[in-house]
């Protein structure tokens, strides 16, 4: 198994993953973008979430992470399917092998239609505390409908962490809401690596 010497390492590993499997680029606005603008750039993070040197470099770093930020009685992580499902199994996953243990969870774009038509699907109940997981955050739209429905479901959100933030107002958005959000990657960071031609 590959090693890493230390956090930097493997956040520079990932860096490379992301522009390898992640970036796309174009010189004209292509790319229709969940909220429905148009950029000449953008970030499909599955290719980079489900290999497993990304899921174990994604668990490990949001392992530190979430350790920073002193959350108290967390029980579980999960967010808005499909994008932060493979973020909450690697984190999950992470924390058994690191001897400690939480839930993943899964909040639906629309409730079950059948059985217990429920929004939020995983271990978790009433009056849990969880951390909202999303894979990158433009405008913060789906992180917040993610609160929201956790909410309704009688979680109580501690904060949001953030595979990629494009850096356009959406980690404030989040914020202003009063939940702390912490990211792994900003689009600078990217950037910065791309433009260098530092791709691994």
């Amino acid at each position: 198994m590959k090693t890493f010497n230390s956090g930097a390492d493997m956040k520079k590993r990932l860096i490379d993953l992301v522009i390898r499997r992640t970036f796309k680029y174009s010189q004209e606005p292509v790319f229709k973008l969940a909220s429905g603008a148009q950029s000449s750039y953008y970030f499909n993070c599955k290719p980079t979430m489900l290999n497993s040197e990304g899921m174990y470099l994604i668990g490990n770093l949001f392992f530190e992470i979430i350790k920073g930020m002193n959350l108290k009685d967390m029980k579980a992580v999960g967010g808005l399917t499909l994008g932060a499902d493979p973020i909450s199994s690697a984190i999950a996953y992470t924390y058994f092998l690191k001897g400690e243990s939480i839930e993943a969870f899964v909040v639906r774009k629309e409730p079950k239609q059948h059985g217990t038509m429920q929004w939020v699907e995983g271990n978790v109940s009433e009056g849990d505390s969880v951390l909202i997981t999303e894979d990158v955050v433009t405008t913060g739209g789906s992180t917040i409908k993610a609160i929201e429905r956790a909410r309704k479901s009688g979680l109580n959100v501690l904060g949001v962490v953030v595979l990629i933030d494009r850096q356009e107002g959406g980690k404030e958005a989040v914020e202003a809401l009063g939940v702390p959000v912490e990211t792994l990657l900003t689009k600078d960071e990217i950037f910065e690596s791309y433009n260098s031609g530092n791709q691994g």
